[in-house]
C-alpha cells in the first residue's frame, strides 16, 4: 500500500509539471501573437524565460532561505538531541548529513530546503523541539528527510519557477493591449484578424492571459500538496512507525501561526502551513488539510 501511493503521488507529480510547461507554452504563444503577431517566437521566448527562471532559483544558496526565515545554524554540541535525530534520520535515508538549523518561534513547524541531497539543510523551531518527543520528532524530521531524498525540493522550486514565468509573461501580454500591440494587426491588409479565425484566435489569446497565472497557481498547489502526502508515507516508511507520525500531526493541528513574515515560495517548505487559512483561502492553502493526512496515514 506504501509504495503504491508513492508511486501514484510521483506519477501524479509528473503529470503536474507536464501541463505546467503545456501551459507555459500556451501563454507564449499568446503573447506572441498579441506583441508579433508571431506564436512561434512567443513559444520560444517563454520556454527561455522559464528555463532561466527554474535554473536561477535551483542553483539558488540555501543559506539565502535559511537568512529569509530567521534560521540560525547549530552544531552536534550546540543542539546534541536534535542534530543526532537529523543524523539517523538521514543515515536510514542514505543521503549525506543535512545542515541543521533552529528558528527561535514557538509554533510548531520545520522545513528542508536545497535543490540535492548534497546541499541540503534542515530546519525546526524552538517550539517544535520543545513540545514534540523523539518518536514524533522523528516522525516530522523523517517527513523533510524524506522531501531531500525525494528531490521535492527541486520539483517545487521548478514549479515557482514557472509560475512566476508564466505570471510574467501574461503580464507583458496584457500590457501589449494597452500599448496598440494588436492594433498592428488590424492595420495591416494581410492579416487574418479581420477574419472570423483572426478574431478567435485573438480571443483565445486574452482569455489564455488571463487565466493562466490562476491555472499555474492551482497546479502549484497540487504539486506542493501531492509532495506533502509522499513525504509523510515516505517518512512511516523510514521510521516504521506510522503512529508517530500520526501523534506529531495531530500536535501540529493546533499549532499557531509563525511570527515572522513568510513569502509564498518558503511556505510551501513547511511541513505545516506557517500562515493559518480559514473558510475559502484555506482553498489556496500549500498544504492539504492536516486532518486527509492522518486519514491517508491510518488507511496505509
Amino acid at each position: 500500500m506504501l509504495y503504491q501511493q508513492i508511486s501514484r503521488n510521483k506519477q501524479r507529480t509528473v503529470v503536474l509539471l507536464i501541463v505546467f510547461f503545456i501551459l507555459l507554452a500556451l501563454i507564449g504563444a499568446s503573447a506572441g501573437y498579441l506583441l508579433v503577431d508571431n506564436y512561434m517566437m512567443g513559444l520560444a521566448l517563454a520556454l527561455i524565460i522559464g528555463a532561466i527562471y527554474a535554473v536561477s532559483m535551483i542553483f539558488q544558496s540555501t543559506s539565502i532561505v535559511m537568512n529569509m526565515n530567521f534560521a540560525r545554524e547549530v552544531s552536534e554540541a550546540e543542539a546534541p538531541y536534535f542534530y543526532h535525530i537529523v543524523e539517523d534520520m538521514a543515515l536510514v535515508a542514505q543521503i549525506p548529513m543535512p545542515r541543521v538549523f533552529i528558528i527561535d518561534d514557538p509554533s510548531l513547524n520545520a522545513f528542508a530546503t536545497g535543490s540535492s541531497p548534497k546541499n541540503a539543510a534542515v530546519a525546526a523551531t524552538t517550539g517544535l523541539l520543545e513540545v514534540m518527543n523523539r518518536e514524533e520528532l522523528e516522525g516530522v524530521i523523517g517527513h523533510e528527510v524524506s522531501h531531500i531524498r525525494n528531490y521535492d525540493i527541486r520539483i517545487s522550486t521548478i514549479a515557482v519557477a514557472l509560475a512566476s514565468a508564466i505570471t510574467l509573461i501574461s503580464s507583458i501580454g496584457g500590457r501589449a493591449l494597452w500599448y496598440g500591440g494588436s492594433r498592428r494587426r488590424n492595420s495591416d491588409g494581410d492579416s487574418n484578424s479581420d477574419n472570423g479565425l483572426g478574431i478567435i484566435l485573438l480571443f483565445l489569446s486574452l482569455l489564455s492571459l488571463i487565466l493562466a497565472p490562476l491555472v499555474a497557481s492551482l497546479i502549484q498547489l497540487a504539486i506542493s500538496r501531492q509532495r506533502e502526502y509522499l513525504a509523510d508515507a515516505s517518512s512511516v516508511e523510514l521510521t516504521r512507525n506510522p503512529q508517530g507520525m500520526i501523534k506529531e500531526l495531530e500536535k501540529l493541528q493546533s499549532s499557531q501561526s509563525v511570527k515572522y513574515p513568510v513569502d509564498d515560495a518558503s511556505a510551501a517548505l513547511y511541513i505545516n502551513e506557517p500562515r493559518k487559512k480559514d473558510g475559502l483561502s484555506s482553498l489556496f492553502s500549500t498544504h492539504p488539510p492536516i486532518e486527509e493526512r492522518i486519514e491517508r496515514l491510518k488507511h496505509m
